[in-house]
C-alpha cells in the first residue's frame, strides 16, 4: 500500500473508481491506496513465472492469473491485486463480481523497494487468513532470492529460502516447479556475482 490513502470511500465508490481509473487501487476499511507502476524487471519476472506455471498447469484443474484479477480477503476486508494467483477447481467470486475472486491456492508477489516490507508483513497477515491458500511465494527483483511459505498444521507456515540459479522451487500443492534460472531469465543485476 502507498503511505497516503485518499479520503474515506464506500465499497461501491471504490468499485466505481476502479472501473474508470488507469491505475489499480487497494481498498481497506474505507481507504483506497494507489498501487504504483512496476519496473520492467518486475514485469519480466512476473511474465516468466506466469509462463512457467501456465505450461505446467495445462490439463489440470488449476489456472494461473496475472495481477489484473482482484482478490478479496473475506476475513479482513482487504481488496488487492496479487502479482500472480493460482486457483484450483471452481473459481469463487465475490458477491457476483466477475472481477474479484476469494479462493486462491497459491499467491506470488514480486518484491519492490516500496512494497517489500508490506508484502512480507501486513499483506501476508491478510493472506494467511485465506483458508484456501496453501503457498505464498515472494520473489526478490534486485538479487537472486525466493522465499516460499508453505501452510502447515495448526496455523504454522514453513519458510523455505532459495538463493542460487541452480535451485528449483517445488510448489507441491499445484504440482509445479519454478527453476530460479527460468524465473530470472533475461534479468541482470547490478552485482553480477549473483
Amino acid at each position: 500500500m502507498s503511505a497516503q490513502p485518499y479520503e474515506y470511500v464506500s465499497l461501491q465508490q471504490y468499485f466505481d473508481l476502479e472501473a474508470t481509473s488507469e491505475i489499480k487501487h487497494e481498498y481497506y476499511r474505507g481507504a483506497t491506496y494507489a498501487m504504483t507502476g512496476a519496473s520492467a524487471r518486475h514485469n519480466l519476472i512476473v511474465a516468466n513465472i506466469i509462463g512457467l506455471l501456465h505450461s505446467q498447469l495445462r490439463g489440470s484443474p488449476c489456472r494461473v492469473f496475472p495481477s489484473d484479477l482482484r482478490l478479496k480477503i473475506e476475513q479482513t476486508g482487504l481488496y488487492t491485486y496479487p502479482d500472480v494467483s493460482v486457483i484450483c477447481g471452481t473459481i469463487q467470486f465475490d458477491a457476483g463480481r466477475q472481477d474479484t475472486v476469494t479462493n486462491p491456492n497459491v499467491l506470488i508477489e514480486v518484491l519492490s523497494p516500496r512494497t517489500e516490507n508490506y508484502d512480507r508483513g501486513k499483506k501476508f497477515e491478510h493472506y494467511r487468513t485465506l483458508e484456501t491458500l496453501q503457498a505464498y511465494i515472494v520473489v526478490a527483483q534486485d538479487r537472486t532470492h525466493i522465499e516460499q511459505y508453505i501452510r502447515q498444521d495448526e496455523h504454522r507456515w514453513l519458510l523455505v529460502d532459495f538463493f542460487t540459479l541452480d535451485q528449483v522451487v517445488q510448489i507441491d500443492t499445484i504440482d509445479c516447479n519454478l527453476p530460479l534460472a527460468d524465473v530470472y531469465e533475461h534479468i541482470t543485476f547490478e552485482d553480477e556475482d549473483q
